[in-house]
């Protein structure tokens, strides 16, 4: 008896994989719930709660899929931590295959400290961390990781723009278990896992690019998730403890989750 090829092997395992994901998709979207409004409520007791905290902290992992000129996915994973104190307080690290940096904000200068290169950058933003994070996104081109779950009105921001609302029901992140909805907007779509209980902080947030080549996909999966006395306090000023050194925003290389040499030419 002929044993097929691996190629053929991998070619069977794929087609069967795809009709059988397909069989279960299509059931389980077909049950999911048609309720917009209790979706909507959902997101907005999740906004409420994030709004009323004055200190959080929690652990996250990221996942950056690339797709590049030969149309082949490239997924980039890096984890880190955030703290926050409002209105206006800041500390995020992130480190993966190509960056291992350091954001501090203390209501008036964000530091971004390059740890494997011994460099930082700094840039005057007075204002909150709303204004933080548009500075960041806008201006110096460094955008904070899972920023639209950190602003005033998250429930504005997610909505802003949406056309199709599912509730797809009960999913398990991290142990906990959470409410699982999916969003349609005109050029992403985007789905939020929320806890249940009286904690509906937002486990995992997963965006999609559908009118890029692939629809890569971007995801936040939130982990240690503490709030109030449970933060310890601290200092958000950056303390040069390492004698970095100090140069332009423009010189400080491979900070963001999307390395320089991959940027130039892959689609996210």
């Amino acid at each position: 008896m002929t044993r097929p090829s691996s190629r053929s092997r991998h070619s069977f395992t794929a087609a069967f994989v795809a009709g059988l994901v397909a069989m279960i998709v299509s059931g389980f979207l077909s049950v999911a719930h048609a309720d917009e409004g209790a979706a909507k409520k959902l997101v907005k007791a999740m906004s409420d709660y994030l709004a009323s905290q004055k200190a959080i902290s929690f652990a996250y992992d990221t996942n950056l899929e690339v797709v590049t000129p030969e149309h082949q996915k490239i997924l980039l994973a890096s984890s880190g931590k955030m703290e926050m104190g409002r209105p206006d307080k800041l500390r995020v690290t992130r480190h993966g295959g190509f960056a291992n940096v350091e954001m501090t904000f203390d209501g008036k200068t964000a530091t971004l400290f390059g740890k494997d290169a011994n460099l930082y950058a700094q840039a005057e933003v007075p204002g909150t961390i709303d204004d933080l994070i548009n500075a960041m996104r806008e201006k110096l081109h460094r955008p904070v990781p899972g920023a639209d779950l950190l602003l005033p009105d998250v429930y504005g921001t997610l909505m802003d723009g949406v056309t199709n609302v599912k509730d797809l029901g009960s999913g398990v992140i991290g142990g906990a278990e959470c409410d699982h909805l999916a969003f349609r907007a005109k050029e992403v779509d985007w789905q939020i896992w929320i806890a249940q209980g009286d904690r509906p902080y937002p486990c995992r947030y997963v965006i999609t690019a559908t009118q890029v080549d692939q629809g890569p996909q971007y995801s936040i999966q939130i982990s240690d998730w503490k709030t109030g006395t449970d933060v310890m306090a601290a200092d958000y000023t950056f303390k040069n403890t390492s004698n970095a050194q100090k140069v332009d925003l423009s010189k400080l290389k491979d900070t963001d989750e999307l390395p320089d040499h991959l940027a130039k030419g892959a689609k996210q």
